[in-house]
């Protein structure tokens, strides 16, 4: 439960970023007209997406974006940790490592090589992995980005003390609730949907596309049929290592399944 700060009128909110792109703290940005109501109900103490001021911690509720990635970024997430009651990590990259993850399953320094000039003036760590890998997280929310309804809902739900109620079920539901017929059963398209946690509205199955796992597994996800599935329609073990190696490649019902077929 996130309590008023002493002294404070308001609950204090902090907003970090770590290794990520910075769209996760867009989508509350984006918010519009529920973002006036979050800053009426709490006091944005820090958030350099939005605003140059800074309130000094602790903070009542503190939203993490983005992995650890760096020496730098280990020492900074205790920091956050010390000063944050409640600490909520949003994204794919702060709960499941994010695409930089794709370094785990390869060496990081042949990364550097390729991308930079002068690799030797990069300090990366071996592995990028999610925020809870370092400090205790009170809540994950999910998404490559998230969901600002979900986010507005996370939010409240601390400052109100209760748990959010952010939906576990499969992006298939999604796709029932808006009357869209199945892209695997009626079309024969590779889809993840059967195995990826509901958030964004089954956006591409809407649009005759499959899933792409944005919001990582599910609660007890069945990879393993859902593989069997994506074998009959044609793929094969290099393509379903990439299908589950995307912006969740380091969750880990993802990566086991990823690593099964891992030649």
């Amino acid at each position: 439960m996130a309590k008023k700060t002493q002294g404070s009128q308001r609950p204090k909110l902090a907003v970090w970023k770590f290794s990520s792109c910075d769209g996760c703290q867009l989508s509350l940005l984006d918010c519009e007209d529920e973002l006036l109501d979050v800053a009426g109900a709490v006091e944005i103490a820090y958030f350099p997406e939005a605003t140059r001021a800074v309130v000094k911690g602790p903070y009542d509720v503190s939203l993490v974006e983005g992995s650890v990635s760096t020496p730098e970024d280990a020492q900074r997430i205790q920091h956050v940790r010390r000063q944050s009651r409640v600490l909520v990590t949003i994204g794919a990259c702060a709960t499941a490592g994010g695409i930089q993850a794709l370094r785990n399953f390869a060496n990081v320094e042949d990364f550097t090589r390729a991308v930079y000039a002068m690799p030797e003036h990069i300090e990366a760590l071996s592995t990028s992995t999610p925020i809870s890998y370092h400090v205790f997280v009170d809540f994950e929310l999910r998404g490559c980005p998230i969901n600002k309804t979900q986010l507005v809902e996370v939010i409240g739900a601390f400052l109100l003390g209760r748990r959010p109620n952010v939906p576990t079920y499969s992006v298939c539901v999604e796709c029932k609730r808006r009357g869209s017929p199945c892209v695997m059963v009626a079309q024969g398209i590779p889809c993840l949907g059967p195995v990826t946690q509901a958030g964004c509205g089954a956006l591409c199955p809407a649009y005759n596309r499959g899933c792409y796992g944005c919001f990582g597994p599910m609660e007890t996800p069945n990879t393993a049929a859902c593989s069997a599935q994506l074998q009959a329609l044609g793929m094969d073990d290099p393509q379903l290592t990439r299908v589950y190696r995307t912006f969740n490649a380091w969750s880990e019902a993802f990566r086991r399944e990823s690593e099964i077929h891992d030649a």
